[in-house]
Parts: C-alpha cells; sequence; structure tokens
C-alpha cells in the first residue's frame, strides 16, 4: 500500500472537505462496510479545554462510514475526568447508531502483552472492527495521532508508562492490528508549551497513520527523526517516516510549511502586543498562591480561579485552556493539590 498523505484546507462544510482527502488517498470502500462497526479513537486529555478534534470533523468522520451498522466514539478513563464525561464533548452526535464507550468499563478485555506487561485491552479495539484515530496538530514531540493509542489503555493513572511510551505504543498498534484511517484536525494548530491554538483550518488524513503523523509533525516544525514514537514504530516497518517516500496529494507541503511558518510568526507577534500573555499565567496564579487565595478552608474552582485572575487585568476570556494548563503543573509539582468534585475540578493548599 502506497502511503498517501492528503492535506486539504476545511471549508464551512467538514464532510465535503473531509470526502475529497479520502478520495485523494484513494477512498476507504473497503472499509465503508455493513460488516464491520468503526471505532473512532478521540484525543481528549480534559473536556475544560478545547485541544481535541472539532465536534464538526468528528461528525465528517461519522458520516463517510454511511454503511457502519454500529460506529463507537471511544476514551478511556484519565484524572481529568472519565472517559464517558469527557465523550459528552460530541453529546449532539449520540444517537442509536453512534455511540460513546467507555474503554475503561468494557469487562470483555483481551489480555495482551505491552511492553513487557500483560495488560487488558477493550474487545472493541481488536478487528474486524475498523479503528480511525482522529487528534489535533499540535507541536508535541510525543505526537498526535500515534500517542493517541495511549487512551487505549484503560487504567487512568497513565503516568507510570511514559518512560516505555514508544515500545508501548508500537505493541497496542500491533495487538489490535493497527490504525485504518488516521484523520488529524489541523482546524487549529495547537503550538507552544502553552498550547496556543492558531487558525489553521487544514485537514490531513491518510491509512498510512505514520505517515500521517510524520508529516503532521514536519507541518509543526518538529524533527521527525528525533521524535522516537515515529521511529520505534518505523523499525517495526509499522508505516513510513521519511517524507521522501510519503506522496503527498493535495496542498503541497512546502506551500503549508510557509503557511504554518508565518501563521506562527504572526501568532508570536500578536501575544507580545497584548503583554506576552502565554508568560503571565504562571506569576498571576502564584502570585494568588503567596496571597493566601487558595489557603483552607478555601477551596477554589476553575471559575473562582478565572475571576480572580480578571480582577488583576490578566485576559483569561478564550484562554482558560492556558490558566488549565498552569493549574495542572502546579498540582503535579505539590504546590497545589486537586479534586474532581460535583462542581468540577477544585484547588487548595493546606
Amino acid at each position: 500500500m502506497t502511503s498517501r498523505v492528503a492535506i486539504v484546507e476545511l471549508e464551512e462544510n467538514s464532510q465535503k472537505s473531509l470526502k475529497r482527502a479520502l478520495e485523494l488517498i484513494g477512498g476507504i470502500e473497503d472499509l465503508n462496510t455493513a460488516k464491520n462497526n468503526v471505532v473512532v479513537k478521540v484525543g481528549v486529555f480534559s473536556h475544560k479545554v478545547g485541544n481535541h478534534t472539532s465536534v464538526d470533523l468528528v461528525k465528517a468522520i461519522t458520516d463517510v462510514f454511511s454503511k457502519a451498522s454500529k460506529i463507537f466514539l471511544t476514551e478511556s478513563d484519565n484524572y481529568q475526568g472519565t472517559a464517558l464525561e469527557r465523550l459528552q464533548i460530541w453529546k449532539d452526535l449520540f444517537t442509536e447508531r453512534i455511540v460513546p464507550f467507555s474503554l475503561s468499563d468494557d469487562a470483555d478485555n483481551k489480555k495482551v502483552t505491552l511492553a513487557g506487561q500483560e495488560m487488558g485491552l477493550s474487545h472493541i479495539l481488536f478487528k474486524p472492527n475498523i479503528l480511525v484515530s482522529t487528534h489535533i496538530l499540535r507541536s508535541f514531540e510525543r505526537g498526535s495521532i500515534l500517542k493517541n493509542l495511549f487512551g487505549c489503555i484503560s487504567t487512568p493513572k497513565k503516568a507510570k508508562f511514559h518512560k516505555i511510551l514508544a515500545p508501548l505504543l508500537a505493541d497496542v498498534y500491533e495487538a489490535i492490528g493497527g490504525i485504518d484511517l488516521a484523520v488529524l484536525d489541523g482546524t487549529h494548530y495547537w503550538y507552544g508549551a502553552g498550547a496556543l491554538p492558531i487558525p489553521m483550518n487544514t485537514v490531513l488524513a491518510g491509512r498510512d497513520a505514520v505517515a500521517v503523523e510524520t508529516v503532521g509533525a514536519t507541518l509543526a516544525g518538529l524533527k521527525t527523526e528525533k521524535m522516537p514514537i515515529i521511529q520505534e514504530f518505523v523499525k517495526r516497518g509499522l508505516g513510513e517516516g521519511d517524507l521522501k517516500n510519503i506522496e503527498i496529494v493535495g496542498a503541497t507541503l512546502e506551500s503549508l510549511r510557509e503557511k504554518f511558518k508565518l501563521a506562527t510568526q504572526q501568532h508570536k507577534q500578536k501575544w507580545r502586543e497584548r503583554g506576552g500573555a502565554p508568560k503571565r499565567w504562571a506569576p498571576a496564579i502564584d502570585n494568588l498562591i503567596r496571597e493566601g487565595f487558595f489557603k483552607m478552608p478555601n477551596k477554589r474552582t476553575r471559575e473562582d480561579v478565572k475571576k480572580a485572575l480578571k480582577a488583576k487585568s490578566i485576559p483569561v476570556e478564550g484562554n482558560m485552556n492556558l490558566v488549565v494548563t498552569t493549574l495542572t503543573r502546579r498540582v503535579k509539582k505539590g504546590v497545589l493539590k486537586a479534586v474532581n468534585g460535583s462542581d468540577g475540578w477544585i484547588y487548595w493548599t493546606e
């Protein structure tokens, strides 16, 4: 099979754009049949921020599988919330045919060995079901499409696997029989440690998930030869990681790279003109901590934090993903304590 990746600019109708991309890679008639169910592995770390495949594009994915009797939108639990909580992002798409499915709640698991450890994977991930991996385009050295397989692990406590991530993901891929279709959502390009969304209105699609990851990472300015996950997959012969051997159809890679470079520069300039907002979150939240804002008996919701930052003239509207990222980092460092309660995440210090 030729490693062919389509790059198409998103129009108002995401379905039309995705159909065009699939036509460019030779179609998916062999995947779109009544015989097989379709499993769409969405990538969503948190349902409180926007760095996940858009509702429109997920709808377009479900629409192109018109013959499938059942389509499962799947995720597993993590410390940000349960799979079913986070899948509510796409609740408007749910029907009798398109249903949310928690990989963490499936009692019908198949035992496999992943990175030398025996684990259970949900039965729906295995063939003959068709697996679609969709995630966002981002400047993240661990990637998107292949990293999305991490969510196949049912346990919410996944951090312990980070040191063996590359072989673990490749083992998952081999165990379940691979990814049948990869769709990379470039509606926004999520740039930098603060995950700043840059509108790019682009979609990438291909049957070779490694090739799609490679092209997406190149657009994001990453050096694919230094990305352990891509290189692990290439070493095992699971896909193509060399741009010279990937047929790119639709928009040219050269024009898109220039477009991404220019958009990133303009975005950086915009943030500088606004006072370097991305660099203000950590100092602002650290000041709240020092001032005792989080000190018991106070327990603060994200809305409380938002109001406190606004009172200090910190521009939070449309940027809560940056606030959440900073809070999460403070929790990981042990500076803040946190729990996901009935009112959402709350934070405090002793």
